[in-house]
């Protein structure tokens, strides 16, 4: 599971201090790793304490002694956002430890952003979850209405790969289950019991159930903590709901041109030039809103796909003088969130060539 890290910079009129002060919360795996680099690293009185935490979870309150006035963590990224899953740190872990590095006087809070970071890219190591298999027709149902939230989907599928990226994104892991249905042999309690659509994504939340992929990432973002999905910038707000509109069409023109024979049509060179001139519209970043966010989830199930399928049976490359688009296939596969759910290149092409009959 991916451990949870919760992180809050408290105002100094909050502290009585003139610098800030940090507060963390986490799941109890980080907590012991943290503490067990700290041993190594800080003053005996500089080390981590431990208070109740309202979440159930342990909860690191930097000793009152202990401030971080902004100078003090200009390399990594903490004042701009509440929440950040472990990857995030890992990656910074150079850059920091090369900042250390140059400075020659390394005091107890520098040492303690570093402890941070490297209990943050061990953890790292633990990000891989173990899969449940899937449920076919002769599997007996989980104990549906439970209180347990569950989050319904298959693993080939894009539309349930949306909802299971914004799940692992906001580091649900441990708060949102995972149970797969197999969809050529679909237990028949999951359309009497559970959702009569018969279709994946679902979620099973507060004793009722929703489906569609879409509203569904909303409804993950609205309800559970975590980052934000939805950025509160009132134009890429706008703009979002624009390409969430447009997704069923450009992935519909896709779909359609993969058993036709012959090149790409004309509508697909359209829909992947239409892509190409999303990304244009936001500098801050490489993703459709500048940084990543609800859109890229929404369309990345969908762009992994047909990257492959078209390169397989058309040897067309969607990124070919799109260099927008080859961006951000690049910048999205270094976020884990989605890489966790990426099936095998081949395994894809072999369903979409039995679901078409394609030899």
């Amino acid at each position: 599971m991916t451990p949870a890290i919760h992180l809050a910079i408290l105002p100094s009129e909050e502290t009585g201090s003139p610098g800030k002060k940090l507060s963390l919360t986490y799941s109890p795996k980080f907590f012991s790793i943290f503490c067990s680099i700290c041993s190594g690293r800080l003053p005996a009185g500089r080390r981590p304490s431990v208070g109740p935490s309202k979440q159930d979870e342990d909860t690191l309150q930097l000793p009152s002694s202990m401030t971080f006035p902004h100078p003090n963590f200009p390399d990594l990224p903490l004042r701009q956002n509440p929440f950040f899953p472990p990857p995030l740190y890992k990656a910074s872990l150079p850059i920091l430890s090369g900042h250390l590095r140059r400075r020659k006087q390394r005091n107890s809070e520098r040492r303690l952003i570093h402890c941070f970071a490297m209990a943050a890219a061990v953890a790292a190591e633990y990000t891989k979850e173990e899969l449940p298999s899937s449920l076919d027709a002769t599997a007996e149902p989980p104990a549906l209405f439970d209180g347990t939230t569950r989050l319904y989907i298959s693993y080939t599928c894009p539309y349930a790969q949306r909802t299971w990226i914004a799940r692992n994104y906001k580091g649900l892991q441990e708060k949102i289950k995972l149970v797969a249905i197999d969809l050529q042999n679909r237990p028949a309690w999951y359309k009497e019991k559970v959702y009569s659509g018969n279709k994946v994504p679902s979620l099973e939340h507060n004793n009722e159930v929703k489906g569609e992929s879409l509203d569904l990432l909303k409804y993950i973002d609205e309800h559970f903590e975590g980052p934000s999905l939805i950025p509160d910038d009132e134009e890429k707000k706008k703009f979002a709901e624009e390409l969430l509109a447009y997704s069923d069409s450009f992935n519909g023109a896709s779909y359609r041109d993969l058993p036709a024979k012959g090149d790409v049509s004309e509508e697909v060179e359209a829909a992947f030039n239409k892509i190409e001139e999303y990304l244009s519209k936001f500098y801050d970043g490489p993703f459709f809103l500048g940084q990543f966010s609800v859109v890229d989830i929404a369309y990345a199930p969908f762009i992994e796909r047909f990257q492959i399928l078209l390169a397989d049976l058309k040897n067309y490359d969607i990124t070919n003088d799109r260099p927008k688009l080859a961006l951000w296939i690049e910048e999205i596969n270094k976020i884990e969130a989605y890489t966790q759910t990426r099936r095998d290149p081949a395994e894809l092409i072999a369903i979409t060539r039995k679901r078409f009959g394609i030899n």
